[in-house]
């Protein structure tokens, strides 16, 4: 007699006992990971607690830079300006003379860097940008102290950045003074509006910042291989205290 029952299922192979610790292993530590991660952020943004501020030096680590929260897009006053930040040095020539290099756009360089590039660097998007911020929440608009050791903390932060973007040696010569300034330039308002105001750039000049082994110790011997070559910067006649002539694409303002 012919058995009446249909085909039988394929039997689905089981894993072996090492195969299912692996496994087990596997999903326990993505479960912890998970869990850690957002215990870290919720710490982060929940309001300062008993927990959050015993752990503070613990979830800054963790945090910054690749986890920061950042909510501007959401503000209720989003930013309206544009803000570069450049940059120029005063060079040593062995037989004694000196020069002072153009304004260099170090922003425009970083964007240009960025553009097209679908995985920029942290270093590209926010080390500039975030130290100048820094500088600017810790000294008031005459560039006097407001933040304690915070604020001499800006400013060397500040002086590393760009000094190891113009390495040691420029233009045949010794950097030993940089300067460095914002340009700050409105939004465009939209083609509606009726009489939209200009959008005139203004400009916020540091003094001059002298290069000493000491501010140095922190900077690589060769300037990175993102940092503007030596051909790039052009000398000037002498350091005027705040050019408001427009940069050139290349990130180099004209000297005059």
């Amino acid at each position: 007699m012919e058995s009446t029952q249909g085909p039988q299922p394929p039997r689905v192979a089981s894993l072996s006992l090492p195969g299912r610790l692996v496994v087990a292993v596997t999903v326990g530590a993505v479960t912890v990971g998970a869990l850690y991660h957002l215990a870290m952020v919720f710490l982060h943004v929940a309001p300062s607690n008993t927990l959050s501020q015993e752990h503070a030096k613990a979830v800054s680590d963790y945090i910054y830079p690749e986890f920061e929260q950042n909510w501007k897009l959401f503000a209720p006053d989003p930013l309206q300006q544009n803000i570069h930040v450049q940059a120029r040095a005063e060079v040593r020539k062995p037989d004694g003379s000196t020069e002072v290099t153009g304004w260099v756009d170090m922003t425009a360089i970083d964007i240009t860097a960025m553009r097209h590039n679908p995985i920029p660097s942290h270093t590209e998007q926010n080390e500039l940008r975030r130290a100048w911020s820094f500088y600017t929440d810790s000294h008031n608009d005459q560039e006097q102290a407001t933040a304690g050791d915070r604020s001499t903390m800006s400013s060397t932060y500040l002086l590393r950045i760009l000094q190891e973007r113009f390495g040691p040696k420029l233009n045949g010569g010794d950097v030993f003074g940089i300067q460095a300034r914002s340009a700050t330039t409105p939004v465009p308002q939209p083609s509606w509006i009726a009489n939209p105001a200009p959008a005139a750039t203004q400009y916020r000049v540091l003094p001059w910042w002298k290069v000493t082994a000491a501010s140095s110790a922190g900077s690589s011997s060769d300037a990175p291989s993102d940092a503007p070559s030596s051909s790039s910067f052009s000398s000037s006649s002498g350091p005027p205290a705040g050019s408001s002539s427009t940069a050139t694409p290349s990130g180099q303002e004209n000297a005059s």
